[in-house]
């Protein structure tokens, strides 16, 4: 599975790219303003640092608008996918950005009947947010589960993407289940490395160390 930093801090993008563990990134309009910093030339730093997806999130509401914006997110780098929501218009916009061959991650998406429609439509990734599931006491890996299903089913190549992570049990979760792709805050990407008898061990092997005796 595919692990993907979600963030527009650029600082923390690197750090994570540095472990070798980071195939992607993950951005929108919320994660830019936390950063404020400029859309455009934000995408172009992350682009050069991540070779892998990089999502930038259009925000029009209709297909024309969207296409507008996903043709000019395409132009910054080769590795640009599009963000499109989980709408009539942003299908319509999916198929026709597809066409241009421009990848497209439809977003938002919290229902299996929109992913299957999202796959229709020639969607690169499909984002399942199960977190905000989770807040509303649907169980968000459920729909993961039948998200996989239906892909498998019919032989579909869109790719899952498990969005609205909030721990390391949800990367866990989506691994076990066969999603592609989890994208993570890089509050929880650091926690994947942890294990508190990690540590313990570290301490205990230091400690050995100490006491072996040294050439002079």
């Amino acid at each position: 599975m595919q692990i993907f930093i979600d963030s527009a801090d650029v600082s923390e993008i690197k750090r994570a790219a540095e472990t070798g563990n980071c195939d992607g990134v993950t951005t929108n309009p919320s994660l830019i303003m936390k950063a404020g910093r400029d859309y455009n030339e934000t995408l172009k730093e992350i682009c050069s640092i991540v070779k892998g997806p990089v999502s930038a999130e259009t925000v029009s509401l209709d297909a024309d608008g969207m296409v507008k914006e996903g043709i000019a997110f395409s132009k910054i780098a080769k590795n640009i996918v599009v963000k499109v929501p989980m709408t009539v218009e942003g299908m319509k916009a999916c198929q026709r950005l597809t066409k241009k061959g421009i990848r497209v991650n439809v977003t938002l998406v919290f229902s299996a009947n929109q992913a299957l429609l999202a796959a229709k439509s020639g969607a690169f990734i499909v984002s399942p947010f199960v977190g905000r599931l989770d807040d509303i006491s649907q169980p968000g890996m459920e729909l993961v589960k039948d998200i996989k299903l239906i892909y498998d089913n019919y032989k579909f190549t869109t790719q899952i993407l498990v969005a609205s992570v909030r721990n390391p049990i949800h990367v866990l979760d989506a691994a076990k289940i066969g999603a592609d792709i989890a994208t993570v805050p890089y509050s929880v990407f650091e926690q994947l490395f942890k294990h508190s008898l990690t540590d313990v061990g570290i301490k205990k092997f230091l400690e050995d160390w100490e006491k072996v005796p040294k050439r002079k």
